[in-house]
């Protein structure tokens, strides 16, 4: 459930930027970096895209490439896919190259991530699009607090990461409780990293507002899963429900 809710908000939202930004039916050039599985690779090779994957771990390379493999050639012909890092990208393009980066779900692992940042905005042509979606570090108490778990609570305080934030796409299904080598981070320092690198923040959103306790407790029933989608997306657009989202989608626009 919380991979489906992550999955499919963060298409909207993506797509919601990119028609904001983009004349209808242009094709643009895409870099999905930590792209994990593919989902959202593919959702965008299949709307025209043409798209390029970087992933370094071999397992979830090897399973993207099954996945694109089962698509029409069609769609197969707009997907590049390289196993490699993300910091790593100016080794492979030119500045300028793409007209949207994603990275969803890469900077909790990632212990420095503003030299990463820098180099994905070099990557974006002027007017691209940049899209992260990172574990939200200004809320790590609300999962263990709605859960009941007083103790967890009030640790999580002083602690920066954030439960069930793991994007499922790269560590399997996501935990019931933080860990120790995740990071999260905080919308204010976002903010600046983005200005500080010339893509300035344009539009936030929250995503998992509800979904991390519901998806703990027995009931959600598939034919809720349209209503709860709902719920979400309007949560994740709307303050002060989206600031104790357990994840963030930021979108920079490269100056």
């Amino acid at each position: 459930m919380r991979d489906l809710v992550r999955q499919e908000l963060v298409a909207r939202q993506v797509d919601e930027q990119i028609i904001a930004r983009f004349p209808v039916g242009r094709r643009l050039r895409v870099l999905d970096v930590g792209m994990g599985r593919g989902a959202q690779a593919l959702r965008l090779a299949r709307a025209g895209h043409q798209v390029t994957g970087i992933e370094r771990d071999p397992g979830m390379i090897s399973a993207a490439r099954q996945a694109l493999a089962a698509e029409p050639e069609g769609i197969r012909e707009r997907v590049r896919l390289l196993q490699g890092d993300g910091r790593d990208t100016g080794v492979h393009f030119l500045p300028g190259s793409f007209d949207v980066v994603l990275c969803h779900g890469v900077l909790m692992y990632v212990e420095e991530p503003d030299p990463l940042l820098a180099g994905l905005a070099r990557m974006l042509a002027h007017g691209g699009l940049l899209s992260l979606v990172v574990c939200n570090g200004d809320a790590p108490a609300m999962l263990p607090g709605l859960s009941g778990d007083w103790a967890g609570a009030l640790a999580a305080f002083d602690t920066a990461p954030r439960p069930a934030a793991l994007d499922s796409d790269r560590a399997g299904e996501p935990p019931s409780r933080p860990g120790p080598d995740l990071r999260a981070d905080r919308l204010q320092d976002l903010t600046a990293t983005l200005a500080g690198i010339g893509a300035p923040l344009h539009a936030w959103y929250g995503v998992r507002v509800f979904t991390d306790t519901a998806a703990d407790r027995a009931g959600a029933a598939p034919a809720d899963v349209e209503t709860l989608l709902a719920v979400e997306e309007r949560a994740g657009r709307t303050d002060p429900y989206r600031s104790v989202a357990a994840l963030l989608h930021l979108c920079g626009v490269r100056d």
